[in-house]
């Protein structure tokens, strides 16, 4: 898993991809490090139902984790 995220603009996203790169690294389950992630998020964006906040952490995920991407998601769209 790659550790450069300084092409990750947006504060929530790379806290996001950054926990759970680090919950995986801990041997935190996928499926617990995902909860916690969709739980962060939605500190970042109290507005944002749990499916929002679900589709958009298992999209970072599979872009950042998964894939290895480094352009940047359409994202949720914050301005930070």
């Amino acid at each position: 898993m790659g550790r450069d995220f300084s092409h990750i603009t947006r504060r929530c996203e790379r806290a996001v991809v950054t926990a759970y790169r680090e919950l995986r690294e801990a041997g935190t389950t996928d499926l617990a490090a995902f909860a916690a992630c969709t739980a962060l998020y939605r500190i970042h964006h109290p507005e944002a139902s749990v499916d929002e906040a679900r589709r958009l952490v298992a999209e970072w995920v599979d872009h950042h984790v998964i894939r290895g991407e480094r352009v940047e998601t359409i994202g949720c769209g914050c301005p930070d």
